[in-house]
């Protein structure tokens, strides 16, 4: 890894609502411990779209409640 790249990936990253849902979905299913260990990339596909539909399904909830409550 280039002295670039590696002193860009120590930089902190903003945390959004959707990376806090990532990281608590991911544990529910029990890959936290795996995301850990190998990161992101180590996960499967299918996995990661499981992660993905389920942050897909939270966002249409809190979307659905809000115009629900406006």
């Amino acid at each position: 890894m280039s002295k670039k790249n590696s002193e860009k990936n120590k930089k902190k990253k903003i945390e959004t609502i959707e990376d806090q849902w990532k990281y608590e979905i991911a544990k529910d299913l029990g890959l936290l411990e795996k995301v850990e260990i190998l990161g992101w990339g180590g996960l499967t596909a299918k996995e990661t779209g499981r992660i993905g539909g389920l942050i897909t399904v939270k966002k249409k909830q809190l979307k659905n409640n809000k115009t629900v409550e406006g």
